[in-house]
């Protein structure tokens, strides 16, 4: 054991990578670019319901393993490895919370977000309470928390990850890693995040659970670790303190009340209303939902990602305790000279637990594939914030500046403005690198607690609340199966802005099966001769091939196809014998979900 235990006085020790590691991250970046490239060239990606909801034609499975991607960013397997290195099991709670709020998301949430025909949500909320400042609002605000807390964070542990494991510039290969992200994101959409999130989650499951148990095995397995975590104190320490020592309640979930560090009313409770914030309002994750085919594919992906939700507590939080049973010197060090020779932070090294695993105990090959578990989880992270905040932008505020912009045009403005969050987030490497905190994933939860419960309690308000504003038609849980038609406050005031004509959606994609398909797309536009594109320069060409869009003119719906296309794409039918596989296996996951709460309370 000793081994391992102890690092060179030089500084941090670097991963050994060799041919076959190299040929391993070579295979995940070929294969993540042909899922791009391909799910890029099938989707619908020429109008706004196809780029940015994917033409709602997607399945339970890769909605369900992309919303466990888009949470699961690099800054989870770096800060709650982190976390659970420095506390214990009990940040893990995070995680498991998840699952009850994924289950609200499929049955309370998404069914009146279809109802009411949106595709954002500062347009539900416009839409809901009428005038046009709280859309803004809250389109700004969500555009400054991923800039300041997702995007920040992901970018700070993934170049962390590479800086520890393998010394790499980084700058270089964050930006290799924004570039590619930004290819397919640009070009093919929601559909090309989806299917490339849902390859993610396969890498990034198997790559943690074989690091797992080759942790265990090296600890000793459950018992093992119960004995030298408590154990594992620093050699060095800061005279008169008891930061050194492991918490005495490191293993258990449920902590008390006044003198815990996560105690258990606020991991129950309080966690309770950040996590509806994140998984039940937030762009991120319900646009994923949005996409789905009929409201029980929405229902499915909520479960998959609930139980997807449950493994990072095996995956990341135990290999993050084991990773300072095994090198407490390092992982647990509170004195500042040590802590910065080993991590060059001069609070905590908790943050290089999981990239000390994997520099130390994966062989050759598995090394490789543990770089791409986290190049993985960066860019599937990185890519559903890019397309949510374009999305946000695009839809709510841009068209709020250009109220009669094309289809065309908005296409074009998500784009570039993805472009300019990549730019963003490369400025942003110095600042974050400057301001790194001994435990990032605090930091993140500290800045989004105090922002989430206003935000909860307004969603709260509108979905349950029919008198906190006028009756506006399917806006609310009570009225979702109403058959009128919805009625925007802002129609009665004769000055509607509604951002998503119904015509943008692809017509001949489904919302099945509850309704029969309309038309085909070359019954819906009608696209005059070729010789009219002729004229635009070879560049223009290039860029919208890349873009999937025409240099036809558009042709709008009828009016009946309207009205046709807008019942099919806002109905919340579903098949019964779905349902109750659906109904069913809700409670399944809710009774796991329970029994490890209990176990390790």
């Amino acid at each position: 054991m000793e081994n391992v235990t102890t690092a060179p006085d030089s500084g941090p020790q670097l991963a050994k990578f060799e041919t076959p590691d190299i040929v391993v991250v070579v295979l995940y970046f070929v294969f993540v670019l042909a899922v791009g490239i391909w799910s890029s060239v099938r989707a619908s990606r020429g109008t706004v319901g196809g780029y940015f909801l994917a033409g709602r034609t997607m399945k339970w499975w890769p909605i369900g393993a992309s919303l466990m991607s888009s949470n699961v960013g690099s800054g989870l397997f770096v800060g709650m490895a982190g976390s659970g290195a420095a506390g214990g099991l009990a940040v893990g709670g995070f995680e498991w919370n998840a699952s009850w709020v994924l289950v609200a998301l499929g049955w309370i949430f998404v069914p009146v977000y279809i109802a009411a025909g949106v595709v954002t949500m500062p347009e539900y909320l416009k839409n809901r309470f009428g005038g046009k400042r709280i859309r803004i609002y809250m389109s700004l605000l969500s555009l400054l928390l991923y800039i300041f807390t997702k995007i920040s964070t992901d970018i700070f542990s993934g170049a962390l990850f590479i800086q520890v494991s393998l010394g790499w510039n980084i700058y270089l290969s964050t930006v290799l890693l924004l570039v590619v992200t930004a290819i397919y994101t640009i070009a093919g959409g929601l559909t090309a995040v989806i299917y490339t999130d849902t390859l993610q989650t396969v890498i990034m499951v198997v790559g943690a659970f074989i690091l797992m148990f080759i942790s265990f095995n090296e600890i000793g397995w459950y018992e093992g670790l119960e004995k030298k975590y408590m154990e594992a104190i620093p050699k060095i320490i800061v005279p008169n303190t008891t930061c050194h020592l492991p918490r005495s309640d490191a293993f258990h979930m449920m902590r008390d009340p006044i003198t815990g560090d996560l105690p258990w009313p606020g991991l129950i409770f309080g966690l309770t209303v950040l996590a509806t914030w994140v998984w039940c309002t937030d762009q991120v994750i319900v646009q994923r939902s949005l996409a789905a085919k009929n409201l029980s594919h929405a229902k499915g992906g909520s479960i998959v990602g609930g139980y997807l939700k449950i493994l990072p507590t095996f995956f990341v939080v135990f290999p993050g305790m084991i990773s300072r049973a095994l090198f407490p010197d390092e992982i647990g060090c509170v004195h500042p000279d040590e802590c910065r020779k080993y991590c060059q932070i001069e609070t905590s090294c908790s943050n290089i637990a999981y990239p000390k695993l994997v520099i130390t105990l994966m062989p050759v090959g598995l090394k490789g594939l543990m770089i791409a578990v986290i190049m993985a989880a960066l860019m599937s992270s990185l890519t559903s914030i890019f397309n949510s905040a374009s999305t946000i932008f695009t839809l709510d505020v841009w068209s709020r500046i250009r109220k009669n912009a094309t289809e065309q045009e908005l296409m074009i403005v998500g784009r570039v403005f993805i472009v300019i969050l990549v730019a963003i987030s490369i400025l942003w490497i110095p600042i974050i690198q400057a301001a790194n905190s001994g435990l990032l994933f605090d930091y993140v939860q500290s800045v989004t607690s105090y922002l989430s419960p206003p935000v909860t309690a307004i969603f709260i308000l509108a979905i349950f609340v029919k008198r906190a504003n006028e009756s506006i038609g399917r806006f609310t849980w009570w009225t979702r199966n109403r058959s009128e038609k919805n009625t925007h406050l802002e129609e009665r005031e004769k000055t509607s802005d509604s951002t998503l004509p119904i015509e943008n959606y692809p017509a001949g994609e489904s919302v099945e099966p509850q309704v029969e398909v309309i038309n085909d797309s070359s019954s819906i536009k009608e696209w005059k001769s070729a010789d009219n594109a002729a004229s635009f320069p070879w560049w223009k060409k290039v860029g919208f091939w890349f873009c999937g869009l025409s240099m036809q003119p558009e042709v709008k719906l009828s009016k009946e196809e309207e009205e046709k296309l807008q019942r099919k794409l806002t109905s919340i039918d579903e098949e019964p014998l779905w349902r109750n596989v659906c109904n069913v296996n809700a409670v399944i996951l809710l009774a796991i979900n329970v029994f490890l709460w209990g176990y390790f309370a």
